[in-house]
């Protein structure tokens, strides 16, 4: 029975869809093919029914198709590039569309997004076999195509979060960019991007906090620090100017271990004079009821009359992440040593 060999050495557990073959040597036979042991891809492809079509194998699947000057782009091409949050699943893990672009008129496919935008032989990639478009173009498409602008600046966030691009590079794309769909939303989503979010939840509770709460922008897991320059906690939001930090807790916040951790990371916040709130998951079924708890939490900061014994100005023994350019200008050594908790986000 033909075996497919792994569709890269440098991705295993992928395998490249094949093609029928009456001889069986390049491909499964029409009656391997009809069988339990394979499925269908798309347009006469083949793969073996243990490959499951998640996240990178969906993409290679997709990819089969296209010709020169096509390519895989949206959340796939970001994912090949091994960009966290973008798995290729939407609201209780249903799968997202592959978005592709191609140059020709191409059928409707089941798990495909086909696009006839113009594509430049410059703004295709090809890495470990599939042609992808650059990083910018990429999440620009998420953003322009997204449901509503909070998912647009989510993607943006996200991108900013593994450095694939940062907001100078993408503001320059979007400034050149004509009237193509949804581009105003996405030119929308950049003023409200942020480089140091490190979980699309922390840009949804970002996002409450302004619109919905009414509030200054906070910063964004900015180090917090005594007055003599001991860190004492990195918030997921902070607004330095009312004093009041936020923290979003979601599912791995629940464990015995991390409750404890983050029972006393908050009373090293309020000892300092810092008001502190948490967003819960729950809190996503009833926002109007979490902002007025913000609202009433930066009333109560605001009524402090204590000298605060906190600050946010780094001292200069600390390394700043908060950028991208400032982490791609990072060694090995220490994007893992100073990254790690960004990880456990």
């Amino acid at each position: 029975m033909f075996e497919p060999a792994p569709f890269n050495p440098r991705r295993a557990a992928l395998v490249a869809p094949v093609r029928v073959d009456r001889t069986g040597r390049a491909g499964p036979t029409p009656g391997q093919a009809r069988g339990p042991h394979w499925r269908t891809t798309s347009f006469g492809f083949h793969v073996p029914a243990i490959a499951v079509p998640k996240g990178d194998q969906r993409t290679v699947e997709a990819a089969a198709i296209l010709r020169e000057g096509e390519a895989v782009t949206g959340w796939a091409a970001l994912h090949w590039q091994g960009a966290a949050w973008f798995d290729g699943t939407a609201n209780g893990g249903r799968p997202r569309d592959v978005p592709i672009v191609v140059g020709r008129h191409v059928a409707a496919q089941p798990g495909f997004r086909i696009s006839r935008e113009f594509l430049a032989p410059y703004d295709i990639l090809v890495i470990d076999g599939v042609p992808i478009t650059q990083s910018v173009r990429s999440v620009i498409f998420e953003m322009r195509y997204a449901a509503h602008q909070a998912a647009a600046v989510r993607a943006l966030d996200m991108a900013c979060f593994s450095d694939l691009v940062t907001l100078v590079e993408v503001g320059a794309f979007l400034a050149a960019a004509g009237p193509i769909t949804g581009i105003q939303q996405a030119r929308d989503a950049l003023a409200e991007g942020d480089e140091n979010a490190w979980s699309p939840r922390e840009t949804d509770m970002r996002g409450v906090w302004t619109r919905r709460a009414g509030l200054p922008r906070p910063l964004c897991n900015a180090p917090i620090f005594t007055l003599d320059g001991r860190h004492v906690g990195t918030a997921d939001l902070i607004d330095p100017a009312l004093g009041i930090a936020g923290e979003y807790n979601g599912s791995l916040h629940l464990s015995g271990s991390q409750v404890a951790k983050d029972l006393k990371k908050e009373a090293s916040f309020r000892d300092l004079g810092l008001e502190t709130i948490t967003m819960v998951a729950a809190d996503s079924g009833d926002l109007d009821d979490f902002a007025r708890r913000l609202r009433s939490a930066a009333a109560r900061a605001a009524s402090r009359t204590t000298a605060p014994g906190w600050t946010v100005e780094t001292p200069d023994w600390w390394t700043p992440t908060a950028t991208v350019a400032q982490r791609r200008a990072l060694a090995d050594w220490q994007r893992e040593k100073f990254l790690r908790y960004r990880r456990a986000a």
